[in-house]
């Protein structure tokens, strides 16, 4: 939640719950220092009160806790991101069948729009490690995601929509979100972690960026291995 708030989010607009239900102001059932940061302004009491007219739902808690009747309150176009694991909030076939405009994504590798930590955390300790950072802080969180947002809008190559059984990828309420085994991922969020660390001053050993990524179109043995390294070794500058 914290992320979204950096990211330009509403505080005033975010809505909380937990298994005792809405972190409301004023809550003293089972609340903590950490809750109660985020405790918001609202009458809501239940999830499914705190859902009513929403745009988004970020799930992170447990299988089927969400309705079709539920999502059926939401605005038009809904984000609904069920992200519990092995069962999401709400099964993706239903979400699908039951609000057809929604954008959905799962933590599941076999529906659209998988949320995989792997497009993550390999690729931001990469670039921290490569400069030396000695921290990883939100601007090198931030730039992570807007490398995958951007790298979201591209042509996606052949092999790696082959590699899930599809003809093809495009943008869409299909795809928002590349996959684990595309390889450019690692030639934009490990070099877009290192840039923001050096941006912010926590790299005491930046590289020469230029040369730190292998250009597009250079081998990588892709066909072969779909998740071979595709960055070049560290290069200082002179």
């Amino acid at each position: 939640t914290q992320f979204i708030l950096d990211l330009g989010v509403d505080p005033a607009k975010v809505v909380m719950c937990d298994s005792t239900g809405v972190i409301w102001k004023g809550r003293t059932e089972r609340m903590t220092p950490e809750k109660e940061a985020f405790a918001a302004a609202t009458d809501a009491r239940t999830l499914a009160e705190a859902m009513t007219g929403t745009d988004v739902f970020l799930g992170l808690s447990i299988g089927n806790v969400v309705s079709p009747e539920m999502l059926l309150t939401m605005a038009e176009n809904p984000i609904v991101f069920a992200m519990a694991n092995p069962d999401p909030e709400i099964p993706y076939p239903l979400a699908r069948e039951t609000r057809p405009d929604a954008i959905l994504a799962t933590g599941r590798s076999d529906y659209p729009n998988q949320a995989n930590n792997v497009l993550g955390f390999p690729f931001v300790f990469r670039g921290a490690i490569d400069v030396r950072a000695t921290t990883i802080n939100k601007e090198m969180l931030r730039a992570a995601a807007t490398a995958l947002a951007e790298l979201a809008k591209e042509p996606v190559p052949d092999v790696v929509a082959h590699a899930y059984g599809l003809q093809a990828l495009a943008l869409g309420r299909e795809y928002i979100i590349p996959k684990p085994l595309d390889h450019p991922v690692i030639r934009r969020v490990a070099p877009a972690v290192a840039q923001a660390a050096t941006d912010t001053g926590v790299a005491p050993r930046p590289l020469a960026m230029d040369a730190y990524v292998r250009p597009p179109g250079a081998p990588t043995g892709f066909p072969r291995a779909l998740t071979r390294q595709a960055a070049s070794p560290p290069r200082r500058p002179d």
